[in-house]
């Protein structure tokens, strides 16, 4: 199963789903032990540490100091790891509508954390239509008020 690389395809048929849950960033220091009882949504070892990805009452449960309290967007389309544009797409309209984002991908899913605002909905800014397609990076949409 490799995946959709058509960058119109993508952007058509991508269906943003926001979650519920507000997640947070934890780093866990080189040699510390980890927390036992975590399921991270991701996982990642940088020469600084363990960064975590973990619901954000996982990381007040366990006292960890997290860092961007953000919520969740997947996009529920199946891309290839090897589709060329389809994050950048997404992420130039969010930063277009002043959300900071943090995109992060795994073989089956992408995943864009962002910090909530009461100003604006990311979900609208990632979804694309058919007209704009060839001016996706130069047009974002408009953010919408929650």
């Amino acid at each position: 199963m490799t995946g959709e690389t058509n960058l119109s395809t993508l952007l058509r048929s991508m269906q943003p789903r926001l979650h519920p849950d507000e997640f947070v960033f934890v780093t866990i220091p080189p040699n510390a032990p980890h927390p036992q009882n975590l399921h991270p949504l991701m996982r990642f070892e940088e020469t600084e540490g363990t960064t975590l990805i973990l619901r954000r009452a996982e990381a007040e449960r366990e006292g960890l100091p997290a860092t961007f309290p953000c919520r969740m967007i997947t996009l529920d389309i199946h891309s290839s790891l090897e589709a060329v544009g389809f994050l950048a797409a997404i992420t130039t309209r969010l930063a277009a509508a002043g959300i900071p984002v943090n995109p992060v991908s795994a073989f089956s899913t992408t995943i864009s954390s962002y910090r909530p605002s009461a100003r604006t909905k990311p979900s609208p800014c990632c979804k694309a239509s058919a007209h704009d397609l060839p001016n996706q990076a130069a047009t974002p949409h408009a953010a919408h008020p929650e």
